[in-house]
């Protein structure tokens, strides 16, 4: 496996010339996926990010798990606009208890629509709740590390980065595929960078989801738009492809913070997955023109 050592030379490359490398790992289709919001607020963590958390007077709105037929209505609406896996994301440290076997009802309910699979985001799992998600027919579950472990308490105290991932190893114990990926410009330094891409390479998820930060108001990042500029996160695109070339790289929350030549350079070396429509609190771009960009690129959008 690449070593740091060569993974901070090859960041520091001429950009062109990292990009080009980066893209040697590439296919020519892009998988879309989406999610809907399913419970949003009153998260007892603090992680410095987030408009969810309780610690922070972020002002959004609150509200308990959605119905099954909301999140029917949400898949079936995702998989009109080509996505091939839909999510159901709650806030929350783990699975309230009193939901979770709504949940797994959701989960059913989504691998019913013909053509699209099943994805969950719902918090640090324990073994029985990892082993019943995997028997409701589960496909994958989202679950970032988020930055790198020598930065994570600087992220977030209430929970650990190995708290994330040992609900990572759990996931893959019972054979559903993992999602697992990193939040850009949160402070991290470039060598943080390079770490978090050696320590998704040992983790190996199927699909690496990347934010940038979008700082939301009242919390801790809220002054953070400054902490990564697009040639960096360019340059962290790379790099992550380069450590995880049999992983798919997927733009998610914050991908409009890159200009529209930006993201099509991204997608054409090192990015192969696109979140369509909305985020958990952030808005996103609308899947038409995702579609549109997908094909003026010479590329396709990736079916099951």
């Amino acid at each position: 496996m690449i070593d740091k050592q060569e993974l901070l030379r090859l960041y520091n490359l001429d950009l062109d010339e990292l990009l080009k490398l980066s893209s040697k790992h590439i296919k020519d289709e892009i998988e879309f996926c989406s999610l809907i919001n399913a419970r949003n607020g009153k998260c007892s963590q603090n992680c410095k990010y987030c408009a969810q958390s309780s610690h922070y007077r972020t002002h959004i709105d609150s509200y308990p798990l959605v119905e099954i037929e909301e999140v029917r209505k949400a898949a079936l609406d995702a998989k009109s606009h080509k996505a091939s896996r839909f999510a159901i994301v709650t806030s929350g440290k783990t699975p309230d208890e009193s939901d979770f076997n709504k949940m797994l009802e959701m989960i059913k309910e989504i691998n019913k629509i013909e053509g699209l699979k099943s994805c969950a985001s719902i918090g640090i799992l324990n073994e029985e709740q990892a082993q019943k998600l995997a028997q409701s027919g589960l496909k994958r579950f989202h679950h970032n590390i988020n930055t790198a472990k020598s930065y994570y308490p600087e992220v977030c105290t209430t929970h650990t980065w190995e708290d994330r991932v040992n609900t990572c190893k759990l996931v893959k114990k019972y054979g559903m595929e993992l999602c697992c990926g990193v939040i850009l410009g949160m402070g991290e330094s470039v060598e943080q960078r390079v770490e978090m891409a050696l320590e998704l390479a040992e983790i190996q998820p199927n699909s690496i989801p990347i934010n940038i930060l979008m700082p939301i108001p009242e919390t801790p990042f809220e002054n953070y738009l400054d902490k990564i500029d697009e040639e960096n996160v360019l340059r962290t695109l790379a790099i992550f492809k380069i450590a995880n070339p049999n992983s798919i790289l997927r733009f998610c929350g914050g991908r409009m913070r890159l200009s529209e030549e930006n993201q099509r350079k991204a997608l054409k070396t090192c990015v192969e997955g696109i979140m369509v429509g909305n985020y958990l609190t952030t808005i996103g771009k609308n899947p038409d023109e995702d579609i549109k960009t997908v094909a003026e690129l010479g590329k396709t959008i990736a079916t099951n």
